[in-house]
């Protein structure tokens, strides 16, 4: 049974999108309920400027908050130095950094060229230097653009290559909307595992067109065996007209638990927490286990079933007369 790593993103990628501002003491509880349900790594908040994402504004609080569980990596979002400063101040796990490498959507998303962004991580790695807190890069748009299209290989494997120079631990391959499919995924992680073994290889997948579960088993036969996930399917892309949240952690667990993976992580607790969200967001979820139920919840036989057998007994016995 291949051991899998789960990595749950609701909590930063899916509450910064959302129009509900989230209690500081809700976030806390959810986090630390997450934490029991045996995920890898836990994506808890982002340190970007408050202004520019007011729904996370509370990092600090949130991270001195949590009550962490050992083995679970407590992840965050890292704009810049002096988010990672405000970062580093909460003794966190990761640092995330994150950049597109589509031009026009890194510009539109960072609202700098991708050169400028480069550099700007650059001076975040070089801060976090090599001490106990690891660095990860989310590369956004590496299976296409809403405005480019088709991003080449080419130029994703030129950007890996640059943050694996920089020394950083680990890099997320994000499929920012939803534009990959199954081919293009499996080609492509199977390039960057052959290509940077030394990494810590993640993919990221949402599911604007309804292919992430397809694309994360496309991943699988490349040899990945990390994924990020959002609990009920939280999340989206500005950028990205019509576009829906990441792939939905209880439904891609679900999935796996019944191929016979390992996922680490328990699928009761998890839906449990999955159906604290709408009362939180104010909304419903796209999850489609919360919903239906895991396959092998029964549902009892209709009482008319049970009165046709008898029915039907009846009548046999009749035409036996």
């Amino acid at each position: 049974m291949k051991r899998l790593f789960m990595q749950e993103v609701a909590t930063r990628d899916g509450f910064q999108n959302e129009a509900t501002f989230i209690e500081t003491a809700d976030k806390i509880s959810m986090i630390d309920a997450l934490s029991q349900c045996g995920f890898a790594k836990i994506e808890v908040t982002s340190f970007t400027s408050p202004k520019a994402i007011p729904a996370l504004r509370d990092a600090e609080a949130v991270m001195q908050g949590i009550t962490r569980q050992p083995g679970v990596e407590y992840t965050v979002l890292v704009p810049n130095v002096r988010g990672a400063e405000r970062a580093l101040g909460c003794g966190i796990d990761e640092a995330n950094l994150v950049m597109s490498v589509s031009e026009p959507h890194n510009r539109s998303n960072l609202r700098m060229a991708r050169e400028d962004s480069f550099a700007q991580l650059k001076e975040v790695v070089s801060v976090i230097g090599q001490g106990p807190v690891a660095v990860n890069v989310s590369l956004s748009t590496v299976f296409g653009c809403p405005m480019q299209g088709d991003v080449p290989a080419a130029e994703v494997l030129d950007w890996v290559a640059r943050f694996a120079d920089l020394g950083v631990r680990g890099v997320t391959l994000c499929d920012t909307t939803g534009m990959a499919y199954p081919s293009q995924v499996q080609a492509l992680s199977a390039q960057v595992l052959k290509l940077f073994p030394e990494l810590q290889v993640t993919l990221h997948f949402h599911n604007t067109r309804g292919m992430a579960l397809a694309n994360t088993l496309a991943a699988l036969e490349a040899g990945i065996d990390r994924f990020d996930a959002s609990l009920g399917g939280l999340g989206g892309c500005p950028y990205a007209p019509g576009a829906s949240g990441n792939v939905c952690t209880e439904d891609l667990v679900h999935m796996l638990d019944l191929m016979g993976y390992d996922t680490g992580v328990d699928l009761d607790l998890i839906l449990a927490a999955s159906a604290r969200l709408p009362g939180l967001i104010g909304h419903a979820t796209p999850s489609q286990i919360l919903r239906a139920g895991k396959r092998l919840d029964l549902h009892p036989i209709p009482e008319h079933v049970h009165n046709l057998s008898r029915q039907v007994v009846s009548a046999v016995a009749e035409v036996a007369k």
